[in-house]
């Protein structure tokens, strides 16, 4: 891609020009209005000064670092050649499409001198198999210890027969907006490339999971720089690179990275239990606008500035059974303050299942608090980094919640419930069946479902049990059943190579 603007030299000349102009300025200036003790006082010019701040030398961190960031190279099962990963503009470098195995590259980083490696989900999701390069070119296989798709992070281990260099994570809290930062990674296949920047923003929310609490960076990052670590100065590593704003598929210095403490939490679990176990609560919320808290006669003390509204519960669920209903406004878990979904999504996260939450709760109007006892989220393996249904289930659908502008822009009727289809994999089994983007699930088999996390786990016990899963979708205003063939996927796995 070539990015338009001053290039370094016509920049230098540009700064040239506009001191020549400056002088000439000047000098025009005196000469027309004679001698300095003739003249009213001018304004004095603003003289240049030594920078109070240099700007930093990296070289030796990246000396310190470099051993410990490794590139991921997967080889693809053939369906998800051409598949980009559970985020928006991840940053995995997209494969290509050559005869035999197909290959993807992405990058990670050593956190423990046993071999153990952060990633992204979305650079090893996919993959038949899995194998890193050190920094000193050695390659060794990895094996694949977890994923966990709603953050999209993933951890592999390596046998290396030595102790490896490696680097801790740091605290991301303590990151600040304007501090420096040091990404590095595998862009383009390129290994151990660095770049530099700023940090932009901190909890950028940019609509990948429902835990979205990115770092906002400027450092150029790229496709394959996926997994790849992002450390301040003092060689303390906050994040891992993950995605990218970008109309072109480059970096146009709006890159997003997990913050390292999301990842320690993650990581954690993934090491010992290879998955991750959240808490449940088991409704569907949507912000409280301004508008909103009018029309629902929210009291004034909560005018609309925070809280998340009920817009479903789920049968049968933890919430169902403390009373919560479609209306309220949940404003605290456990004293801690709900200002958003986000923010209900991860308090009830980090309850452990088994025990209770103290929910404070606007209903009819009126505070109360209730107590719920939390439930364990389906499996992650059930669902990507949006929510929807995994395509290891051979079905080929990414699934969405049903947003109110997804709502409006479908015409869906206000009672409907169910899993929005985000995406479906060209040639897939779905695809074959029919299925579209926009189509609504609303039932698997027999039974209904009422939110993307509910669809994608009744799919795939559907899809363990037998050869096919009937899905009820609601298109154009009707309801009908379609039979999804999960042996074209069989057939078509075979004849691949």
């Amino acid at each position: 891609m070539r990015i338009s603007g001053l290039t370094p030299r016509t920049l230098r000349g540009a700064l040239l020009a506009g001191l020549l102009g400056t002088t000439t300025l000047a000098g025009f200036a005196a000469g027309n209005f004679g001698h300095a003790a003739d003249a009213p006082a001018a304004a004095q010019p603003i003289q240049p000064a030594a920078p109070a701040q240099l700007l930093p030398d990296f070289t030796a961190l990246v000396t310190r670092i470099r051993p410990a960031v490794v590139s991921v190279t997967t080889e693809l099962k053939p369906q998800a050649a051409s598949d980009e990963g559970g985020v928006p503009n991840p940053l995995g470098a997209a494969p290509q499409q050559p005869q035999g195995p197909v290959e993807a590259r992405g990058s990670g980083f050593i956190i423990d001198a046993s071999g153990l490696i952060v990633t992204n989900n979305h650079v090893v999701k996919d993959a038949k198999s899995v194998s890193v390069t050190l920094d000193d070119g050695t390659e060794l296989p990895a094996r694949v210890i977890g994923r966990d798709p709603r953050t999209d992070l993933a951890v592999l281990r390596v046998d290396a027969g030595r102790k490896l260099a490696y680097v801790p994570l740091g605290n991301s809290d303590e990151v600040k907006v304007g501090e420096w930062v040091v990404a590095m990674g595998n862009p383009f296949g390129l290994g151990g490339t660095v770049t530099a920047g700023i940090v932009s923003a901190r909890q950028r929310d940019i609509g990948a999971g429902p835990y979205d609490s990115f770092l906002q960076i400027d450092a150029p990052i790229n496709r394959g720089n996926s997994g790849g670590p992002l450390f301040t100065q003092d060689g303390r590593v906050v994040g891992v690179n993950t995605a990218i704003l970008s109309p072109s598929g480059g970096s146009i210095g709006i890159g997003f990275a997990i913050p390292s403490n999301t990842v320690k939490a993650v990581v954690q679990q993934l090491e010992t239990a290879g998955h991750v176990v959240r808490g449940y609560l088991g409704v569907q919320a949507q912000p409280v606008t301004a508008t909103m808290a009018a029309a629902l006669d929210l009291p004034k003390s909560n005018p609309g500035a925070g809280g998340a509204l009920i817009a479903g519960v789920e049968p049968d669920s933890p919430a169902a059974r403390a009373g919560l209903r479609a209306g309220d406004v949940i404003t605290a878990i456990n004293g801690q303050t709900v200002g958003n979904p986000r923010d209900l999504a991860v308090d009830v996260a980090g309850v452990k299942p088994g025990e209770q939450a103290k929910i404070d709760v606007l209903q009819d109007g009126q505070a109360k608090s209730v107590t719920a006892t939390v439930a364990s989220l389906p499996s992650d393996e059930g669902v990507d980094a949006g929510g929807g249904a995994d395509q290891h289930h051979g079905v080929g659908l990414a699934l969405a919640p049903i947003s109110p502008e997804m709502r409006s822009q479908l015409d869906l009727p206000e009672h409907l419930r169910g899993a929005a289809v985000a995406e479906v994999t060209p040639g897939s089994p779905a695809d074959q069946a029919g299925i579209q983007q926009g189509d609504v699930i609303v039932g698997v088999g027999a039974e209904p479902v009422n939110s993307a996390e509910q669809a994608a786990h009744a799919i795939k016990l559907a899809a363990q049990k037998g050869k096919a899963v009937a899905l009820r979708i609601f298109r154009d205003g009707h309801s009908a059943f379609v039979a999804i063939d999960l042996t074209k996927k069989a057939a078509a796995e075979s004849n691949a190579g």
